[in-house]
């Protein structure tokens, strides 16, 4: 879309900053561009501005006159994205901007991830930072690094950083919905070291099976929703060829980050050159298959096999079967419901990245759990089907839940005023998905209010995201009430 008609969007000063962040190339682990960009935006209006030694930006504003004697309020989200894209989209997230596009009252990207979350909700701050109208208590806005992969800008978190005793967290993504808790979580990283087979049989051909048109989306939120994982479908599809039709494997890449269910997966098998058609129509049956069991909820599955350049070697039978029988046998999904939500889900895993590389596969899950009992279980289980199969198993990246606060004095205040603006109740919950209050609530040496907010945004983590341009005008409203109301 043009920039006037982003600019034209309500409230402007809102999507003006959130336009900026799209130019700004922002995935984890490329912080020093758009962290600039939010300092130089704070020594801009000259309020006082610091970056911790991890790369968090902290921005103070001074109370506006009538509320000096409150404590100082925090409002913070995380300035990375997600960079997901469709795999016939040119498109570099290191250095290309965002290209958006308003669908109704809906805006998206060009088939990649839009970045709302967590744009918005800096966008949402910077604009509260700009306008010298409002009436509030003194506000510490923290922009944290690195939340989509290991959370390293909460973790890093300098003690001492945050005075506020109250925080609004804006990495909610639903409109009406105040949540006060969340899951914890931990990567499994999992590894088959092995020495190339170069002996390929004479008279085999090559075929590159690809498996694409997977919704995906966001491991947390959607992870209920039961979308195909591409790991799983490709690996039930390999287990056939090798068991039935003397195939190889010599090379698997599917899935990419921790926190997205992986919508792609291609793989490259050496066969009989006699079973050439046999592969070709045993992928066409399968995509019926899959097209059958998923025909409620994905709308594009598509598998093919089509002959490609003969590889240099294949991953040796033990480590194929392997690996196979593993990533087929794992648990995946939903594995458990809060018995005190019961619509929300306790504990669940992703099979997020199987890829192979020169004399090794790598597989990479995120289990995802409310209870920290039943991680460690999921987790366990893991690390014994792969461990039987021969590979080593390393966790990293831990964090905890967040744990809601049955008499949050900030939840209180929020839901009494939601009443009032807009004649409802609104629905406090806990959610799967990872937030970094829990993190934060431990990085601070005094008692910390929490409670999470935004507006409405679908497909997160798959570039189907989109957010629902109502909903920021609402909670960008909503936000401005309840700074007004804490006094």
């Amino acid at each position: 879309m043009s920039t006037t008609e982003i600019l034209n969007l309500s409230p402007k000063s809102v999507w003006k900053y959130f336009h900026e962040l799209t130019k700004i190339p922002r995935p984890t682990g490329q912080m020093e561009a758009v962290t600039k960009y939010v300092i130089d935006f704070g020594a801009s209006l000259n309020l006082e501005t610091k970056q911790d030694k991890v790369g968090n930006v902290l921005i103070k504003k001074p109370a506006s006159k009538g509320y000096e004697n409150h404590p100082p309020v925090i409002i913070q989200s995380h300035l990375d994205m997600v960079p997901q894209k469709n795999s016939d989209v040119n498109h570099d997230f290191t250095k290309d901007p965002i290209q958006t596009h308003v669908d109704g009252e809906w805006l998206r990207a060009n088939s990649t991830t839009l970045g709302a979350d967590n744009g918005v909700g800096c966008a949402m701050m910077m604009a509260v930072l700009e306008d010298d109208m409002l009436n509030h208590p003194a506000i510490e806005a923290l922009f944290t690094i690195d939340e989509e992969v290991g959370m390293n800008g909460a973790f890093g978190l300098e003690p001492g950083f945050l005075k506020g005793t109250m925080m609004l967290n804006l990495d909610t993504e639903e409109d009406g919905d105040l949540c006060v808790g969340c899951a914890g979580g931990t990567d499994v990283n999992i590894f088959f070291q092995f020495k190339q087979d170069e002996q390929i049989a004479d008279g085999d051909v090559a075929f590159k099976i690809s498996l694409t048109g997977l919704k995906g989306g966001h491991s947390g939120t959607q992870i209920h929703l039961g979308h195909a994982n591409a790991n799983k479908l490709m690996n039930r599809f390999l287990k056939d060829v090798v068991s039935n039709y003397e195939a190889r494997l010599a090379s698997i890449n599917g899935g990419s980050l921790r926190n997205a269910i992986p919508r792609e997966s291609f793989a490259v098998v050496t066969i009989p050159e006699q079973l050439s058609d046999d592969i070709i129509d045993l992928a066409a049956e399968y995509q019926e298959l899959f097209r059958e069991e998923f025909a409620s909820i994905e709308d594009a599955i598509s598998l093919k096999a089509e002959k490609t350049d003969m590889p240099k070697s294949l991953i040796p039978v033990e480590i194929q079967d392997g690996l196979i029988n593993a990533v087929e046998g794992c648990q995946n999904g939903v594995i458990s419901m809060l018995a005190e939500f019961p619509d929300v889900v306790e504990s669940s895993l992703n099979l997020a990245l199987v890829e192979s590389s020169n004399e090794k596969i790598e597989v990479n899950f995120l289990v995802r759990s409310s209870s920290e009992s039943r991680k460690e279980w999921v987790c366990s289980s893991v690390e014994s089907v792969f461990s039987l199969a021969g590979a080593k198993v390393e966790f990293d990246a831990d964090y905890p839940g967040w744990q809601p606060n049955a008499s949050s004095e900030l939840l209180n205040v929020m839901t009494k005023l939601y009443m009032s603006k807009y004649g409802e109740r609104p629905n406090v919950n806990v959610i799967h998905a990872g937030l970094e209050c829990g993190i934060i609530q431990s990085r601070v040496d005094h008692n910390l209010d929490i409670v999470s907010f935004g507006p409405t945004i679908t497909g997160a983590h798959s570039p189907d995201e989109a957010v629902h341009i109502p909903a920021v005008e609402k909670s960008y409203d909503y936000l401005l009430a309840i700074l007004e109301e804490l006094k």
